[in-house]
């Protein structure tokens, strides 16, 4: 039933698509579980081959990929045939960015069929960024059984043959490739990106036209659907068909509503300009092959390879903004600000997305505790462009971590003003985020009515429908209307662990102790490790008269992830129990209402998906 405020605001990982997509047509980033503290090594200290390949693994899981690098070469010191050394030196290195001493290991192992999939992509890119298109197809023929390496390597061999003039037999490989549904946004993009690049403009708008009609590729890829959007666009453009190239921008907008790269284009379009293509050469196809499925794939636990993809795309197109933009949001995911601004501070300054490259660096900056910095770099964007929502977006969040909500409710009431009497359903998130701050401020009477305008905007959003359903059910009012829009929040998001919580903490605080034990039993499952629903557990424990598991359960609070559980509390209900129930405490339906302080805020899901 409660959350972090800051991850209930909007997470960094989270903001930065809400700063992309301020609906939730694409899929949003789940929220990182909290590194634990890092181990820090002196390299030149190790003595054995056990510590520096024990030190090394320790890095290497904390993603801090150039310890590990170090350590696996002062473990390699030691013992210069280990394969497996070698093999995650290699693999450390293309993570860190490094390609070229990436590509000198995977020179080395490419007999070795353990990474033999690594070594084969890298040595196939290397061999298109040095025109040595025979070579790259060679090197990116593939006959084995899995689905995202053949569309992946296909791809690759059929832009060497671009490469190398053949591009009407790179259309020809990729239309006999078979394969599930899914491909086709892949392939619809990458061939009418080819024609482009061929000079076939009728062949092209064919395949762009497919991929942006196809009903499933948001879903499925929505940074290649964006691309295959804009892409169109632009060759309408050039061949001056300019309704036609609003035409297809208006698509991209129906599906994903303030784009900030669709809005630039736009923008130059109706200026009557013919914006150059992002895709020019068979080099930047390669790197945009990676960078299609690295951005499809990316998710919570699939850090590395994302990183991999996206690196080695990196090394191929080293300006491209969007790349650029995924691996600052991966390492802000993996709670590194420092190496996130980095990547934030290579966005070229006439990308359309240097703006948002700021806004996340705003965020970085406040995750290295740099929070008065952060604040007077974000403030600067709102007043540049006082009409860029997203701007007020990312401020609130930092604000919302410094706990300032006075400022956190100013900031969101001026955004409110820039919204106008006619918000759009994307705009749900700035009264929501209203509505927080003053609930955070005791201001119920300004806090509800921004929760009801995000509820009318956006009906089925299951962070409004918990907070609010929650808050009624904690006043004592609305009382089944409350827990109805729980129970929504909970079928959409049944896996969920914070939200089915907030059910769980709902019957309890309602005196509905069995049901709330059925819940919040199944919060701990979903939700393993965090000290709030621990606690609750108990609580409930307690109430139904399993004492002894009661206690387990807040012994289990005490030393498990949480910042908003009081420890000296649970210590006291570990020796003592809960009080008993006054029996003249009622709810309004009669059941007994359960006499503790005021609960925790209510949980949300940490994405911002509608």
């Amino acid at each position: 039933m409660r959350q972090h405020l800051n991850s209930l605001l909007l997470s960094s990982a989270a903001l930065a698509m809400a700063l992309l997509l301020a609906t939730a047509s694409n899929a949003a980033t789940p929220e990182a579980k909290p590194a634990e503290e890092a181990v820090t090594f002196e390299p030149a200290k190790v003595q054995s081959f056990a510590g520096a390949f024990l030190a090394a693994r320790t890095a290497d899981v904390d993603a801090d990929y150039e310890t590990a690098i170090t350590l696996y070469r002062k473990a390699l010191e030691f013992d210069p045939a280990n394969l497996e050394i070698r093999e995650r030196l290699m693999i450390s290195l293309l993570l860190a960015g490094h390609f070229e001493e990436g590509l000198a290991e995977a020179e080395a192992l490419k007999e070795d069929v353990s990474v033999e999939r690594i070594t084969t992509l890298v040595r196939a890119l290397d061999a298109i960024r040095d025109e040595r298109f025979a070579d790259a197809k060679e090197l990116a023929a593939y006959s084995g059984p899995n689905d995202l390496d053949r569309l992946t390597q296909t791809l690759i061999g059929a832009w060497a043959d671009v490469g190398a003039g053949k591009g009407k037999r790179a259309l020809e490989t990729i239309e006999q490739m078979e394969g599930p549904d899914w491909f086709k946004v892949f392939t619809q993009f990458h061939m009418g990106a080819m024609a482009i690049e061929m000079g076939d403009a009728g062949t092209a708008r064919k395949h762009l036209t497919a991929a942006i009609t196809n009903q499933e590729a948001v879903a499925t890829a929505p940074d290649t659907f964006m691309r295959a959007v804009m892409a169109l666009a632009r060759l309408e453009a050039e061949n001056g068909n300019k309704q036609k190239a609003l035409d297809a921008i208006s698509v991209g907008e129906e599906m994903i509503s303030n784009y900030a790269p669709l809005k630039a284009l736009r923008e130059s379009i109706e200026r009557g300009e013919k914006p150059e293509q992002q895709i020019t050469t068979a080099v930047e196809g390669a790197a945009a092959v990676l960078f299609s499925v690295g951005a499809a794939l990316n998710r919570q636990g699939a850090e590395d390879m994302v990183s991999l993809y996206l690196q080695v795309s990196h090394a191929l197109d080293p300006d491209s903004a969007d790349t650029l933009i995924l691996l600052g949001g991966i390492a802000e995911k993996l709670e590194q600000p420092e190496r996130a601004i980095g990547y934030y501070q290579k966005v070229p300054d006439d990308s359309p997305m240097q703006r948002i490259s700021e806004l996340q660096l705003g965020l970085a900056l406040a995750g290295t505790g740099e929070v008065e910095e952060a604040r007077e770099h974000l403030k600067a964007l709102i007043a540049s462009d006082p009409s860029d929502l997203r701007s007020y977006l990312a401020y609130g969040s930092v604000l919302s971590d410094a706990k300032d909500y006075e400022a956190m409710a100013a900031n969101y009431d001026k955004a409110v003003e820039v919204i106008g009497p006619v918000p759009d359903r994307g705009d749900w998130t700035i009264f929501f985020q209203r509505g927080i701050a003053y609930e955070r401020l005791k201001a119920w009477d300004k806090a509800e009515p921004n929760f009801r305008k995000a509820l009318e905007l956006n009906p089925d959003q299951p962070q409004v429908l918990n907070y609010l359903g929650y808050s009624w059910v904690d006043m004592n009012r609305n009382l089944e209307e409350g827990l109805d829009m729980i129970r929504r929040a909970v079928e959409l998001r049944p896996d969920d662990g914070y939200v089915v919580d907030s059910l769980g903490w709902a019957y309890f605080r309602l005196g509905r102790f069995e049901e709330a034990v059925s819940e919040l039993e199944r919060a701990v499952q979903l939700r393993a490790g965090d000290a709030t629903i621990n606690d609750h557990l108990g609580d409930a424990y307690w109430r139904v008269g399993r004492k002894l598991e009661a206690v387990y359960q807040w012994n289990r609070a005490l030393i498990s992830e949480g910042e908003d559980v009081n420890r000296e509390e649970i210590k006291e209900k570990i020796a003592n129990g809960l009080p008993p129930l006054d029996p003249t405490a009622t709810t309004a339906d009669g059941s007994r209402k359960e006499p503790v302080a005021p609960a925790p805020v209510p949980a949300q899901p940490t994405d911002n998906k509608s």
